[in-house]
Formats: structure tokens, C-alpha cells, sequence
């Protein structure tokens, strides 16, 4: 499997070349273009993450509730795959380690990569952000967006980000919520809100732009319905 960035960072998409019987496992409604012989499927998945539970569970997350599976029998099928809103992508690999992804921010991975829900409880239930991220374990390429140029922190210690510029993290890497100025009126007052404190030694994925903090601009300037 071959996976190819193309317009980056504001219009990202992924072109995926797959072998004779290789599988890309992408969110429903993510297809761009493919090749006619790509065979085209829909799932719930099996095994960790799988079956209509962890369906269930990928929709409390903010997920579908299916994914869709493109196979290729011959060599050299292409499956173009793109997000739903303007952004970047990046290609993590996964040797086996666990990736917490926010929940918007996968777009797909090979087959062999198993997709799960966490519930991060207590720490994210006032941040403000989703308290469900999924949990990715396993073994090939995950295929990840963001709302805007995405970038790599290489943490050594303690590193703050604020929330809703998060996209993914290594789980080495332990974190809890705090308050970004040191009172919380100053927090609030100061627009920055909630941010994740981590300690330890991994990478995280932030995003340029905080989507909840585009959709309270946009939403101020539509007219009421």
C-alpha cells in the first residue's frame, strides 16, 4: 500500500495505491474517486472495535456508525479519499504502540489497524471538547485530518496545548485538564479556556485552527432561522 498526500495543507486529499488484495478501511462517505475495479464494501468490522457495539460506540464519539472497505483485486487500484472539511492529513504508522485520536480527525487506516472507543471520563468532561476519543492500536498506516495545517510536537517533560488544537497523541504520553491562566476567571477572560497538560516522553498532532472556537464566528454571523 502506497499512500500519496496531494494539495497540502489547506485542500489535503490521499491517494491510496493498493496491491492484488489489499484493503483501505476509510469513514463512510470519504471516497473522492477510485479505480472501477476496486471492489467497494460496507462494514461494522470485526474483532477489537468491532461488530455493532463498537458501531454504537464510533457514533457516541461522533463517528459513523459503518465504515466503508475498498479492496482491490488486481495491482495498482486507486482509491482518492478526502474529509469533510478544509484541512491537512497526515500518514502515522502504527507498529503495535496505541494512538488517541480526536474522534473528527480519523479518516482511515489499513485492515490490520483496529479502531476503538475511549472514554477519557473526568479529564475532558469540562474542557469543553469530546470526551470520547478513539483508541488506535494495531499495525499499518492511519490516515488522519484537521481543520488546517496539521504539526508534530515532539514532548520531553511537561508541554501545554490547548484543547481544541488537538488532533492526536501518542499514549506514552499522560495528560490532564487544566486551566490555562492561573485563576480561572483569568482563564475565561482570557479567551484561552482549557488546555491539556502532558507529561512524559511521545508526539503530539495539533491543528492551526480550533473548530468549536471557527463555529462560534460563524454561527454569530448567520442570520436567525
Amino acid at each position: 500500500m502506497d499512500i500519496q498526500l496531494i494539495h497540502q495543507p489547506d485542500n489535503a486529499i490521499a491517494k491510496v495505491s493498493l496491491n492484488a488484495g489489499e484493503e483501505i478501511v476509510a469513514q463512510a462517505g470519504s471516497m473522492v474517486a477510485m479505480s472501477g475495479f476496486v471492489n467497494s464494501s460496507t462494514t461494522l468490522r470485526q474483532g477489537k472495535g468491532g461488530g455493532i457495539m463498537g458501531g454504537l460506540k464510533r457514533m457516541l464519539g461522533g463517528e459513523s456508525l459503518f465504515l466503508s472497505v475498498f479492496r482491490s483485486p488486481t495491482p495498482d487500484g486507486q482509491v482518492f479519499l478526502a474529509p469533510k472539511f478544509m484541512g491537512d492529513i497526515l500518514v502515522y504508522e502504527m507498529k503495535g504502540q496505541e494512538l488517541v485520536v480526536q474522534s473528527a480527525s480519523y479518516l482511515a487506516s489499513a485492515n490490520n489497524v483496529d479502531l476503538d472507543l475511549g472514554f477519557q471520563g473526568m479529564k475532558s468532561l469540562f474542557s469543553g471538547e469530546s470526551i470520547f476519543w478513539l483508541s488506535v492500536t494495531g499495525y499499518g498506516p492511519v490516515i488522519l485530518t484537521s481543520f488546517g495545517g496539521i504539526y508534530e510536537i515532539d514532548v520531553n517533560g511537561d508541554y501545554i496545548v490547548d484543547t481544541g488544537h488537538i488532533v492526536a497523541f501518542e499514549r506514552s504520553l499522560d495528560f490532564r485538564i487544566d486551566k490555562a491562566n492561573s485563576s480561572w476567571l483569568g482563564a475565561f477572560f482570557g479567551g484561552e479556556g482549557f488546555v491539556c497538560r502532558f507529561q512524559g516522553q511521545g508526539k503530539v498532532y495539533c491543528q492551526t485552527h480550533n473548530p468549536g472556537s471557527f463555529g462560534s464566528v460563524i454561527g454569530s454571523q448567520l442570520p436567525p432561522r
